[in-house]
C-alpha cells in the first residue's frame, strides 16, 4: 500500500538552543522542540518525571462537593455502588475505587456495577439505576462514563439515588443532574491537565479522600499501574500527567504489580520488563475480550482479587474470552475481505460497509480496523442484533466519521460516536441504501489524500550516529504514546548490502549500508518493496531504532516502516 511520508519540520533556532544546553544529539533535540519541549527545565521534567509534579485534585471543580458527598455517606452509613463502563478505562476505574473503598469504609456497604455491553450498552443504564434501588443503594459513583445520562441520572434522583460522575469526555451543553460532576473539560473546570482518562479522573478523587483522611502517598500511588494500564488501553495523550502517571505506573508493574495484572503477564509467558507497547498490545486485550465475548464483570473481579491465586482464576477466563475473541476476529475479517475482493464495485468505493448476519457483535469494530489496514477507508461492519442490525465504524486519519454517519441518518434507528469511531443501528431493509448513502457522502467530501495512509516522520539521521548512548536517550522518552510518539527517523541514500532477504514468505530482513556503516533491520509484511533493494540503487528508508536480543547479546536493529528510491539530488 502506498503511504504519504509527512517530514516534520521544526524550528532550527530552538533545537540548537536546546542542543547547546543538553549536549545530546541535534536530531533527538529536534523532535523535543516539536513536542514543546524547548527548554533545559522543560526537559529535566519530561526526561525525569516527579510525582510532586501531579496537580492538585482539589482544583477539579466539583471535588469539594464529591467528597463531602461521599463522607455524609460515611456518617449515614448508606450504601455506595461504585459504577463503571465495560472497557479496560471503566474496569480499571472501578476496581481502583471500589479496593479504595473497602479500605476506609464498611466492605459490606459496598458493591460495583459493570453493565452487559449487549443487553444494557454502553454507560449508565436503566438497569443499573434499579438495580440500585433494588438493593438499597443511595449513592452511585459513576466513573469514565455518566456525563450524557442526563435523563438517567435525573430517574435516579426520583428514586432517591444521587450520582457523584467522573468522567473525561466532551460534556454535552446540558449536564446531568448530580450531585457532582468530576471532568477536567466541564466548563469553568480550572484543572490544568485536560486529558486524563476515566481511571484518571477516578484516581484523583481518591488522591483528595486520602488527602482529607490525612493518609499516606502509598494508600493512593499503590493504584498507579491501574492507572497506567487505563491510559494505554484509552490512548490519550502522553503528555503532562498522563505522562508522570503512566512513567510511574510501569515502574509499578514491574516491580509490584496488582495480582490481576501480575496474573496476566504469567499467562502471556513475557519475561522481559513491560513497556505501554505491552500494556496495550498484552494487557488491554484481554480486559476488553471480557465485554466483547461475555461478561466484563469478571474483569473486576480479577483486579480486585484479594490473592494472586483468585485473580489468576478470573485471569484464564478472561485469557481464554481473548482466544475466543481473536479466533472469531480473525474469521470474519477473513470472511470481510472474500466479500469485498468478490465485488468489483465494493473494491473500487471510497468507503467499505459489510453485513453478515452471523458476525459476532463484539468484534466488529475489531474487524473494522483489521479492513481499514487492507483497504484504507471509512468502513462499517454490521451484523444482526435482535430485530436490528447493529454495527461499529472506524475511520481513516483526518476524516470527520460521526459526520458522515449523520448525513445517513434517514436510514437508521440510533447512532452514536465521534470523529474516529461511531456505532449504529438499522432496519435490516435498510443496510443496502445506507450503504450506498454513505459511499455518496464520503465519496462526494473526503479529500482524497486522507485515503493514503500517512506516515509522521520525526527526523532525518545518519546510521553513523545511531550509537549505545544515541538510544539510551531515546529510551528515555518513554513512556511513548499519543503526542509523544516513538521517533520515526528517515535515512537517505542508503544501499543494500547484498545480504538483505525475505523471510517466512513475508518479510524482510534488512542488511543495509549508508556510507562505511552498516545496520541490520527487519520489516514485517514488506517482501513486495524487496525489487527496491535488488534494483541496485539506492533507497530511502523510514524507521524506528529498537533492541534485538539474541543468544543473550543485544544489538541495535532498524525497525523499517516503508521505503522507496532516493530522489535524485538528495
Amino acid at each position: 500500500m502506498q503511504k504519504r511520508w509527512n517530514i516534520l519540520q521544526g524550528d532550527e533556532h530552538k533545537a540548537v538552543e536546546l542542543q547547546n544546553a543538553l549536549k545530546i544529539h541535534p536530531a533527538l533535540c529536534r523532535i523535543l522542540t516539536q513536542r514543546g519541549i524547548e527548554t533545559f527545565e522543560a526537559a529535566k521534567k519530561y526526561f525525569r518525571p516527579e510525582l510532586k509534579d501531579l496537580h492538585d485534585p482539589w482544583q477539579m471543580r466539583d471535588m469539594d462537593k464529591a467528597v463531602h458527598r461521599i463522607f455524609e455517606a460515611f456518617s449515614k452509613r448508606e450504601k455506595i455502588l461504585v459504577y463503571g463502563d465495560y472497557d479496560v478505562d471503566g474496569t480499571t476505574s472501578v476496581a481502583c475505587m471500589f479496593t479504595f473503598l473497602q479500605k476506609i469504609y464498611h466492605p459490606e456497604l459496598l458493591d460495583f456495577y459493570i453493565p452487559h455491553r449487549y443487553r444494557e450498552g454502553y454507560g449508565i443504564s436503566k438497569a443499573g439505576i434499579d438495580f440500585a434501588k433494588e438493593n438499597g443503594f443511595s449513592l452511585i459513583i459513576s466513573l469514565d462514563c455518566g456525563i450524557k445520562s442526563t435523563e438517567l441520572i435525573g430517574y435516579a434522583i426520583t428514586l432517591g439515588i444521587d450520582f457523584i460522575v467522573c468522567d473525561h469526555h466532551l460534556p454535552d451543553i446540558t449536564l446531568p443532574p448530580a450531585v457532582a460532576i468530576l471532568n477536567p473539560k466541564q466548563k469553568d473546570c480550572n484543572y490544568p491537565y485536560k486529558e486524563l482518562c476515566g481511571c484518571g479522573v477516578g484516581f484523583k478523587l481518591i488522591t483528595a479522600l486520602s488527602e482529607h483522611l490525612g493518609l499516606p502517598e502509598e494508600d493512593y500511588y499503590c493504584y498507579l499501574d491501574l492507572v497506567a494500564t487505563a491510559i494505554a488501553a484509552d490512548i490519550v495523550p502522553m503528555t503532562g500527567e498522563n505522562r508522570i502517571l503512566a512513567y510511574y505506573g510501569l515502574k509499578r508493574v514491574n516491580e509490584s504489580p496488582n495480582n490481576g495484572i501480575r496474573a496476566l503477564i504469567h499467562l502471556s509467558t513475557l519475561k522481559k520488563e513491560l513497556s505501554i507497547n505491552n500494556l496495550v498490545f498484552m494487557i488491554a486485550p484481554r480486559v476488553n475480550a471480557a465485554g466483547r465475548m461475555d461478561d466484563a464483570k469478571k474483569a473486576v473481579q480479577m483486579f480486585v482479587a484479594p490473592t494472586y491465586e483468585v485473580a489468576l482464576k478470573y485471569a484464564e477466563q478472561l485469557h481464554a474470552d481473548n482466544t475466543d475473541r481473536k479466533e472469531a476476529d480473525s474469521t470474519i475479517t477473513e470472511e470481510a475481505l472474500a466479500i469485498i475482493e468478490s465485488d468489483e464495485i465494493l473494491i473500487n468505493r471510497k468507503s467499505t460497509v459489510v453485513f453478515q448476519s452471523h458476525w459476532h457483535k463484539g468484534v466488529v469494530g475489531i474487524v473494522a480496523s483489521r479492513l481499514i489496514e487492507k483497504y484504507y477507508r471509512p468502513t462499517i461492519v454490521l451484523t444482526k442484533s435482535g430485530e436490528l442490525v447493529a454495527g461499529s465504524a472506524r475511520s481513516v486519519s483526518g476524516f470527520n466519521l460521526y459526520e458522515a454517519i449523520h448525513a445517513c441518518r434517514d436510514h437508521l434507528v440510533g447512532y452514536g460516536g465521534h470523529f474516529a469511531a461511531a456505532g449504529m443501528t438499522l432496519l435490516p431493509d435498510q443496510v443496502e441504501s445506507f450503504s450506498l448513502k454513505f459511499e455518496e457522502i464520503v465519496s462526494s467530501t473526503i479529500d482524497p489524500d486522507l485515503l493514503i495512509p500517512e506516515i509522521i516522520v520525526d527526523s532525518p539521521i545518519q546510521f553513523k550516529d545511531l550509537t549505545s548512548s544515541f538510544y539510551n536517550i531515546l529510551q528515555q522518552m518513554e513512556p511513548f504514546g499519543p503526542d509523544n510518539m516513538r521517533p520515526v527517523f528517515i535515512a537517505k541514500n542508503v544501499m543494500d548490502s547484498g545480504y538483505s532477504k525475505i523471510v517466512k514468505d513475508a518479510h524482510i530482513k534488512f542488511s543495509l549500508k549508508q556510507n562505511n556503516t552498516v545496520f541490520s533491520g527487519i520489516g514485517f509484511n514488506m517482501a513486495d518493496k524487496i525489487h527496491f533493494l535488488k534494483s541496485g540503487k539506492p533507497v530511502d528508508i523510514l524507521f524506528t531504532l529498537d533492541e534485538n536480543e539474541w543468544n543473550g547479546e543485544k544489538n541495535l536493529q532498524l525497525r523499517v516502516i516503508d521505503l522507496k528510491l532516493s530522489e535524485p539530488g538528495f
